[in-house]
């Protein structure tokens, strides 16, 4: 049984975590598939959207503390060097999901703990359940945080906020979440599904080649001057005016019609 199943439907990737006995805690398996996933759907020509979410109770509790704990009997000389690869192996799939040009919603219910965190704050948009919970929890195993946390908490919840969450891992529900501007809608746990696949459809139906340069822009805007995002703005916004999908957007306007995008 696969870690993380894929599954591709009318253009939208599905990346679901599939180790629902164990809360969808990440082991080695799931970072393998992980990676694969993230990395296939974001070099697939025929993905426009993508879908993270967890398969039973819960989107992810976080790593593996069972294999953890037997990591203890590793000498540490032998057990840092494991660690720093594993982590580098997790980070890939965060590089992919945020640098890959097709816009990503996490769907997130249940427990959203540790690398749970860090994984859905690698997607572009997050649609919470409201029985969804949160908690960096790093702390109260004695580990700092990885996944991309820290380099995202503070860009969306300020300094303060951000080590807050990530000094005293306290737990947090979705309302406080959509407060903090972590996630963008809640709704019933019963609807999550549904919610998820109509924007996952609005996405995919969207101007691909303007949601990958906006996406960018965004991801870039924070570590840029104010001089080098007008030159990006500038270069992206050419990019776009010659695309077909732009001649189908004002045609579709002075036509008083829907636009159909993606059409060769």
């Amino acid at each position: 049984m696969r870690a993380v199943i894929y599954e591709v439907r009318d253009n939208i990737a599905t990346l679901t975590l599939n180790r629902p006995a164990s809360l969808n805690a990440l082991n080695l398996a799931m970072i393998d598939d992980l990676r694969a996933a993230s990395a296939r759907a974001a070099f697939d020509p025929a993905v426009r959207a993508v879908v993270v979410r967890g398969a039973g109770e819960h989107f992810m509790a976080g790593g593996d503390l069972k294999w953890f704990r037997e990591q203890l009997a590793v000498p540490t000389q032998e057990r840092q060097p494991q660690f720093e690869a594993m982590i580098a192996a997790v980070h890939a799939s965060v590089l992919s999901l945020k640098g890959m040009d097709k816009p990503v919603i996490a769907a997130v219910h249940g427990a959203v703990a540790g690398f749970g965190l860090s994984l859905m704050l690698a997607a572009d948009l997050v649609v919470a359940a409201d029985n969804a919970y949160f908690t960096l929890a790093y702390c109260h195993i004695a580990l700092s945080p990885d996944g991309g946390s820290t380099w995202s908490l503070p860009r969306q919840v300020g300094l303060k906020q951000a080590m807050e969450i990530a000094l005293l891992g306290d737990r947090f529900d979705a309302a406080r979440a959509r407060e903090l501007g972590l996630i963008n809608r809640v709704v019933p746990l019963a609807e999550l599904p549904g919610e998820t696949l109509k924007l996952a459809q609005r996405l995919a139906a969207g101007p691909a080649e303007a949601l990958a340069r906006t996406k960018a822009l965004l991801n870039g805007s924070l570590g840029n001057s104010l001089a080098a995002q007008l030159l990006a703005e500038q270069r992206a916004f050419a990019t776009c005016g010659v695309q077909a999908d732009f001649a189908e957007g004002l045609n579709a306007f002075f036509e008083k019609r829907k636009p159909v995008f993606g059409k060769s």
